[in-house]
């Protein structure tokens, strides 16, 4: 694609990541095929190819309004279209430029700004949110049934293995997951646990910033980061082995720590490594014997495994814990449709409520429809989301294995 970049865009880092991303678009439409939102609303502007003439747009000093922010708002910035592109277009990396370019050129009404500000002051924190959903949990006799239906169910952790063995991973705390559904760390650790590996819950660590950093809070996407840099980095001095993140949205952050303080001197070098680290437990999992956890798959039945996005298109995993959950003995569902997005996408299900609701369903008609005894994901986002509309448990992959260990 040629481009004519403004000189006080093109001067820049981003402005030069923009146009080369830019550059290797050739416009060939593949990447509708697999939008989500595309497929919805059948509008050019809602798929990748849109949003990329927007985006583009911008940059050569075109006309910018609010039709032009609320169309990348529409983006789940699923991935799909990464996945299908042949030209390699880094889509992910050019909507989040997009949407920063976009806030001063197009301002956002002052109640936009503040629903913003407010999940950006909530959500990341653990201790605010938890106190927040127990707070709803109490109102919830007086709450309308459609906000009933997205309180989480309340979720406690079993037991945490004391420090006990030579080898050490670090295990990303995050904060939904953390707030929410504790079980999901506990169980990795009790798996890690009977592998003969310690699972080391850094103090300090937070959020991965990955929710500031799509809500064009860039900044604040990068102090998070520098914060958890901080908590992990005595441990990798130490020898940990790994940084392991259950939440796959949270996993693709983690990997991206590099390409976010690129530019930051004193953070830079720390940052490369912790992206090296960084690993979804499939894949640390994977690489190990796991004959000694003895598994009884017997009495789960059939299990539909919906696969993330931040999965299978931004970690590039796809197929990766179905195979290793099949290995164990476990039968899994053929899902259709299994490319798409459940419409979850970090706080999308909260900001284009009807748009998400519109794909949870489809998502839910897919993976019930073999009859599955068990829905199991591999995201914290994913997991509520899918409860939220089934009216049944998902289950972490993870909280799976764990539940299924026979007692030696």
């Amino acid at each position: 694609m040629q481009t004519s970049i403004q000189d006080s865009y093109r001067t820049t880092r981003w402005g030069q990541e923009a146009e080369r991303i830019l550059r290797n678009c050739v416009h060939c439409g593949f990447c509708t095929a697999t939008c989500p939102t595309y497929q919805l609303l059948g509008d050019e502007l809602d798929g990748p190819r849109g949003r990329i003439y927007l985006i583009k747009r911008m940059l050569e000093g075109g006309t910018v309004s609010g039709t032009t922010r609320v169309h990348l708002d529409r983006c789940l910035t699923c991935r799909a279209c990464e996945t299908t592109c042949p030209s390699g277009v880094e889509y992910g990396r050019l909507i989040d430029i997009g949407r920063d370019l976009v806030e001063p050129l197009a301002p956002r009404p002052l109640g936009e700004r503040l629903n913003r500000r407010l999940m950006r002051l909530i959500l990341p924190w653990p201790a605010r949110l938890a106190a927040l959903t127990a707070l709803g949990r109490l109102m919830r006799p007086l709450m309308p049934a459609s906000l009933r239906g997205k309180l989480p169910r309340a979720d406690h952790a079993r037991g945490w293995p004391g420090a006990r063995h030579d080898r050490r991973v670090l295990v990303a705390s995050g904060c939904a997951q953390k707030a929410l559904r504790p079980a999901t760390n506990a169980a990795l650790a009790r798996l890690l646990d009977g592998l003969g590996i310690e699972a080391v819950d850094a103090p300090g660590q937070g959020c991965c910033g990955a929710l500031s950093l799509h809500l064009a809070a860039g900044e604040e996407a990068a102090a998070f980061a520098r914060r958890n840099i901080d908590a992990w980095w005595p441990y990798v001095e130490r020898g940990a082995e790994a940084i392991l993140v259950a939440a796959s949205g949270c996993g693709v952050m983690l990997k991206d720590y590099a390409h976010l303080l690129r530019d930051d001197p004193a953070y830079r070098d720390k940052a490369e490594r912790i992206a090296v680290l960084a690993r979804d437990p499939v894949e640390y999992l994977g690489d190990q014997d796991l004959a000694d956890l003895r598994f009884d798959a017997s009495g789960v039945g059939r299990i539909a495994f919906h696969a993330p996005c931040t999965l299978q298109h931004g970690q590039k995993l796809p197929g990766r814990v179905e195979a290793l959950l099949q290995s164990l003995g476990f039968a899994l569902t053929p899902v259709a449709e299994a490319h798409l997005c459940c419409g979850s996408a970090g706080v999308y299900s909260l900001l284009q409520p009807e748009i998400s609701t519109r794909l949870r369903e489809r998502k839910l008609a897919n993976l019930l429809q073999p009859g599955p005894e068990r829905i199991v994901t591999a995201n914290i986002g994913c997991q509520l989301h899918l409860e939220s509309g089934a009216g049944r448990r998902v289950w972490h992959w993870l909280e799976l294995l764990d539940d299924c260990r026979r007692s030696s």
